[in-house]
């Protein structure tokens, strides 16, 4: 049975290294892969994946009128697919979660879904609590707080570095907007203002 697979933690943990490291290992075996991104993550260019430590490659991406299921359908009918890898995951819709496991159930290929589990304001985006509630397999990928403990937060700064606690739940940034922190640095961070 193929599994939906949903591997989360805060920034800075290694996310994009490790779908491009899975990737390369089906690929080294001769399978064919999928991999897809977010259309409103431009930081790397339009349509890629890349890691921190310099790793990219180009990918399909979506919004929130791509119908996943239809496009990994009409590629796997074009020639067969041995997995589908998706960063920024949390960027996902509903639908799109549920389009997914339909992947898993119907064309039995298996989805390596890869985002971060909560924003700034420790919400859950619409993706990441979708695949909370449905995926096979759950599986964090450990940061590291500055302290040394598990990062599980993720604190929005401004431009001077101070903590930014209202805003939309959307903003895309890399280091210059975010720091990785556990709980404990996280509300304090906050509770600094």
């Amino acid at each position: 049975m193929a599994k939906l697979y949903f591997y989360y933690s805060s920034m800075n943990a290694g996310k994009s290294t490790t779908l491009l490291q899975a990737a390369f290992n089906y690929e080294e075996r001769g399978m064919r892969t999928m991999l897809w991104t977010a259309a409103i993550d431009k930081r790397s260019g339009e349509a890629t994946i890349q890691s921190r430590i310099g790793l990219s490659r180009i990918a399909h991406q979506f919004d929130e009128d791509v119908n996943l299921l239809s496009a990994i359908s009409a590629e796997h009918a074009a020639q067969p697919l041995n997995c589908v890898l998706v960063d920024e995951a949390q960027f996902m819709t509903r639908d799109h979660v549920f389009e997914l496991a339909l992947v898993c159930d119907q064309l039995h290929i298996p989805v390596l879904c890869y985002g971060l589990r909560t924003d700034f304001q420790a919400e859950l985006f619409p993706g990441s609590a979708q695949l909370l509630a449905i995926a096979d397999e759950l599986v964090e990928i450990k940061a590291v707080c500055e302290c040394g403990a598990k990062s599980t937060m993720n604190l929005r700064v401004d431009l001077d570095g101070k903590a930014v606690k209202s805003g939309a739940q959307t903003e895309i940034g890399g280091n210059d907007r975010y720091i990785a922190l556990c709980r404990k640095h996280f509300m304090e961070a906050l509770n600094d203002q």
